[in-house]
Parts: C-alpha cells; sequence; structure tokens
C-alpha cells in the first residue's frame, strides 16, 4: 500500500503540485505574449494574422486537452495501487494515441486551414498571411499532443517539477529564437510560426526521453487505447460545451454594441486567469484523489473530496474580496476608453460573486476527473449548458439586456454546474476503488 504522505491532501502538498501545474498552466499564455510583441512590430496584418490563426490552433488545443487530464486520472489509481509501471504504460498509450492524432490533424489542417481561416477572417491580406501561419504551426500538433499526454501521466504519478522544467525550457529557447528568426533571418511571420514548432519538439522530446528512461514496455496496447478514447471522448463534449458557451456570449456581446462586446473580453479575460489559478488546484485533486481510489481507500478519498472543497471556497472567497477592492482601479488597467469603462460594472460584480462558487465547482471538477468519472462530468456540463446558459444568454440577445444578461447566463451556467457536483460529492457513486475504474 502507497504511503499515506502520497495522498495526505494537506495544503502543503496540494500547493506543492499545483504550483509547478500553474507555471506549466500559465508558460504557454506567456509565450504568446511573447510572441505577439515580436509580431506586433511587424505591423497590423501580421499581427492580425497571428491573432485568427492562434485562435484556431489554441481552440484546437484546448479541445484535445483530453489527452493530458485523462491521462493523469488513469494514471493516478495506478500509481495509488503502488503500480508505477502500468501507470507509465498509460502514458506510452496517450503517446501513441497523441502521435496518431497528430498527424491526422496535420492532413486535415492542411487541407482545411484556407476555408476555416477564411471563416473567420474573410478574405484578404489578413486571411493570407494566417493561412501560412496556421499551415507551418499545424506541423507541431504531434509534439502539442505528446506533451499533453507527457503531463498527463507525470502528474498522474505526482511528478509536476518535471513537466515544468520540459515546458519552460521548450518556450524559453522558443521565445529567444522568434526574434532572431522573425527579425535577424527576415522570415517575418514564418519565423513566429518555425518558432512556435520549435518550442513544441523540444519539449515534446523532453517528454518522450522521460518516457523512455522508465523502461516500461513502449508497444502500444489496444485495449488501453480504447479505454483512452472514451475517456477522451467524454471529456472533449464537455470542452466543447464550454466552447459553445463562451463563443455565444462573444456573439450576442457583439451584437450589442462594440462597448459592450470590449467590456465582455475585459472580465471575461480575468476570469480565465482565475480559473487558470484553480485548474492548477484541480489538478492536484486529480492526482490525490486517484491515488487514494486506486490504492482502494474511498472514505480518504472522500475525505479529501471535502478539503480540497473547502480550500477552493476559501481561495475563491478571497479572490471575491480582491476583486472587490480592486474594482475602482484595475478596470482601468485594461481600457482608457469612456464606453468600456462604463459598461464593466455590468459584469463585474457578477463575476465577484461567482468567485467563490467558481472555487467550489473547479475543486470538485478536479476530485470527480481524478476519479475518472467523465461521463458525469460530460453529461452535467451538458446540461448546464443547455438548460442553464444558452436560454438565459439568448433571451438576453432577444430582449436587449446586455452585459448584465450575458453575466446571468454564465451565473446559471456555473450555478447549474454548483448543483450537479455537489449532489454527486454527497452520492458518493463517483468513489469507485480500485486501479482501473470500471
Amino acid at each position: 500500500m502507497a504511503q499515506d504522505t502520497t495522498r495526505s491532501g494537506s495544503l502543503r502538498q496540494v500547493t506543492g503540485l499545483a504550483l509547478p501545474a500553474l507555471a506549466v498552466l500559465a508558460a504557454e499564455p506567456l509565450y504568446v505574449l511573447v510572441d505577439t510583441a515580436v509580431v506586433g512590430h511587424l505591423g497590423v496584418v501580421p499581427l492580425a494574422a497571428l491573432a485568427v490563426a492562434g485562435t484556431v490552433l489554441a481552440q484546437l488545443s484546448t479541445t484535445l486537452t483530453f489527452f493530458s487530464y485523462g491521462t493523469t486520472a488513469r494514471a493516478a489509481r495506478l500509481h495509488g495501487a503502488n503500480r508505477r509501471a502500468d501507470a507509465v504504460v498509460e502514458g506510452v498509450q496517450a503517446s501513441w494515441l497523441a502521435l496518431a492524432a497528430g498527424l491526422l490533424l496535420i492532413i486535415v489542417g492542411q487541407v482545411f486551414a484556407g476555408p476555416i481561416v477564411r471563416l473567420l477572417s474573410g478574405s484578404g491580406a489578413v486571411a493570407d498571411a494566417a493561412v501560412g501561419w496556421l499551415r507551418i504551426a499545424l506541423l507541431g500538433t504531434p509534439f502539442i499532443l505528446l506533451t499533453m499526454a507527457g503531463n498527463g501521466w507525470m502528474r498522474g504519478v505526482q511528478d509536476t517539477a518535471r513537466p515544468l522544467r520540459y515546458v519552460l525550457a521548450g518556450n524559453g529557447i522558443s521565445a529567444v529564437l522568434c526574434p532572431v528568426l522573425v527579425y535577424g533571418a527576415d522570415l517575418g511571420l514564418t519565423g513566429s510560426a518555425i518558432a512556435n514548432v520549435a518550442a513544441q519538439v523540444i519539449a515534446a522530446g523532453m517528454f518522450v526521453r522521460a518516457l523512455v528512461s522508465e523502461r516500461v514496455p513502449l508497444r502500444p496496447v489496444p485495449a488501453l487505447i480504447r479505454a483512452q478514447l472514451g475517456i477522451g471522448r467524454d471529456l472533449m463534449l464537455r470542452t466543447l460545451a464550454f466552447q459553445v458557451c463562451y463563443i455565444s456570449a462573444t456573439a450576442v456581446a457583439a451584437h450589442t454594441s462594440a462597448a459592450t462586446v470590449g467590456a465582455h473580453q475585459v472580465v471575461l479575460q480575468l476570469w480565465v486567469f482565475v480559473a487558470l489559478l484553480l485548474d492548477a488546484v484541480a489538478i492536484a485533486a486529480q492526482s490525490l484523489v486517484g491515488a487514494a481510489l486506486g490504492a482502494g481507500e474511498g472514505a480518504e478519498a472522500r475525505e479529501l473530496a471535502y478539503r480540497l472543497t473547502r480550500y477552493g471556497l476559501v481561495f475563491g472567497v478571497l479572490c471575491a474580496i480582491v476583486f472587490t477592492l480592486l474594482a475602482p482601479v484595475l478596470p482601468a488597467v485594461f481600457t482608457s476608453d469612456p464606453a468600456v469603462l462604463a459598461e464593466i460594472p455590468h459584469a463585474w460584480w457578477f463575476f465577484v460573486a461567482l468567485q467563490p462558487i467558481g472555487g467550489v465547482v473547479f475543486a470538485l471538477d478536479g476530485v470527480l476527473l481524478g476519479a475518472g468519472d467523465a461521463g458525469f462530468m460530460r453529461n452535467s456540463t451538458l446540461v448546464a449548458a443547455g438548460f442553464g446558459f444558452l436560454p438565459v444568454v439568448w433571451t438576453t440577445n432577444a430582449f436587449g439586456w446586455g452585459l448584465a444578461g450575458i453575466w446571468l447566463a454564465l451565473t446559471a451556467f456555473l450555478l447549474v454546474r454548483l448543483a450537479a457536483v455537489l449532489i454527486r460529492l454527497r452520492g458518493g457513486r463517483w468513489a469507485v476503488v480500485g486501479a482501473v475504474r470500471a
């Protein structure tokens, strides 16, 4: 049986797992900022092209995060059962699946890059430049997915330090390479795309080397790949529900006024930032709860769940206090436009009030992901989107409720999810023990 220290769930241990995970989560957005700053000096067309093509690549990556989260859930159980080699084998299977999916996406992406970009931006110089960037950047897709798979199995065995080093090495080298290629080699926007692929190749290579060094069988196991595809399907549908909600919110805001969509963008990005912090806590919850269930300790897993929920609630309350205090000054950091500043309060107080709710929901997302309860998470998110968010947001569009209506829809979405995860937590059916969830 694994030692208790691997699953204690103390604040120190959660922080020790969450902080490196947070740095990994933040590394890609920070690299994108560097890339944007470099390309921004080329002119408005390259910058707009990067925005369009980068959005397509980011949405693709977001949709496929199951390579990380699904692998963590399965590997953590095996780690808790003192079956580290089998946990690493889950990483092997995820890597084979990532490689196959990445190669398929390269082929499909080369064919559809043009139509997708032109659907978003129309035709013209921006679209042409965006297509060129995207076709090069898509060559890094297998390496993006290999990095996700590597993060997944390492988090499952409670190793968040090495993924941090690997991701920082890849993005750090690429951040230096980007201006060299863009300006020094005079490649322009093409240099940005090449640097992006270089970052993915470097990080993925380190994860593959770590996998090989574990000295486990490296052959594909079809049964394990099928099991990973099952949890991947559920998590991908859940992610698509999130994307439909956020895209709908932006669409309704855009049809209201320029000031409305600007204010929505400011508050939504702050919400995404807080969600990033809480996602790191959820990753720690995945690892700890999965290990407890894998060791056959259902009671301990339930105690961990309640403890992590309390952590999430406290963190959410603290965030609400901070953003309440910052309300008079923080919006002006993002914009000086009087119309946008006048609109922001219509969303701001929803955003503040949602912090404690989000703290609980995101913590329990991590618990249920660690338990491998992907089917429930898929269904509850689809219900929250279909019966909570979408009716309110399109009613807002019809009756002109503006930004307050959009954030009322987001509130309804989160409240339905809160009710669902709390009911699931109390019912206890998620706490299925064993090295593999039946």
